[in-house]
């Protein structure tokens, strides 16, 4: 009953975890750029059961005389005619689930034309890459400004990167800016440099910082990413409000489901101890 105890919480707890996963999908369904979280959950190992002292058996594993012969047959299932009988496999148990990993779907959102020339969007692979006081970080978010300094920045004030990791800088006086689908960014018919769009062989090399930034892991370099630029255009999230909406109801039922199976094991340990247990 114990073993029920933990297997029904680690249960709840999993589930906690993805109604916190989902909730702040919910959060960010506004949010440019953004990319869904998904929990994955998995199984503890779970056990192998025996029958080890059956009397209805020839013999039973305890008649064996030699301790690691006993164990031996015991990790296999049987015990063998001429050793004492058999051990009857019951079946495997389960010891709850635990969170194996938070996933980042990186489908593509859709895209919204805002009609703002420094609204860029990604259509494909690849991210921007921005400076921040932590060092080079990379996001979706096209949401760009020109900043007092006249830099391309971010609505944090990161300056966007160029292809040699150099900030943009913008005439002050000019509005006709066009950019590429390369990333080549023109004002007044001067060659402003190119927009670096990063990208990451291995799709689990980011880390999400906060702040819709992702930040590379485990010594992760960048590469030329095979995406386009598209001016005037916002990147959405991938966030289906109606999908998370059934997730978390999903969720719900799941997690009351394990605090029902909680509470009956409980019940039944209150009973063992307290009246069957009881002399009269």
């Amino acid at each position: 009953m114990l073993r029920g105890l933990y297997t029904a919480a680690t249960g709840m707890m999993t589930e906690q975890i993805r109604t916190d996963t989902i909730a702040n999908n919910l959060a960010n369904v506004n949010t440019n750029g953004y990319k869904k979280d998904e929990m994955i959950s998995e199984e503890f190992e779970s056990v192998l059961l025996h029958r080890i002292n059956d009397d209805s058996q020839q013999g039973s594993i305890l008649d064996l005389q030699n301790i690691d012969t006993a164990r031996k047959y015991l990790l296999k299932g049987t015990v063998a005619a001429d050793e004492g009988g058999t051990a009857p496999s019951i079946g495997s148990l389960g010891r709850g689930a635990k969170v194996a990993e938070i996933a980042v779907v990186r489908d593509q959102g859709a895209l919204e034309n805002t009609g703002n020339k420094l609204d860029l969007a990604i259509t494909g692979d690849g991210y921007f890459s921005v400076n921040t006081p932590q060092g080079v970080r990379y996001t979706r978010d096209g949401n760009f400004y020109r900043s007092a300094a006249g830099q391309l920045v971010t609505a944090n004030n990161q300056a966007v990167l160029n292809t040699a990791g150099q900030a943009i800088n913008l005439p002050p006086d000019t509005a006709d800016i066009n950019i590429g689908a390369d990333g080549t960014v023109n004002a007044g018919g001067q060659n402003l440099g190119q927009i670096g769009l990063a990208g990451f062989a291995d799709r689990g090399a980011l880390l999400k910082e906060g702040d819709n930034l992702y930040r590379p892991q485990n010594g992760a370099q960048p590469q030329q990413a095979a995406g386009s630029i598209q001016q005037g255009w916002l990147e959405r999230s991938n966030v289906n409000v109606a999908r998370e909406m059934v997730e978390l109801i999903n969720n719900y039922r799941t997690y009351e489901a394990d605090s029902k199976a909680l509470v009956t094991q409980d019940s039944l340990l209150d009973k063992a101890v307290n009246d069957v247990g009881r002399v009269s």
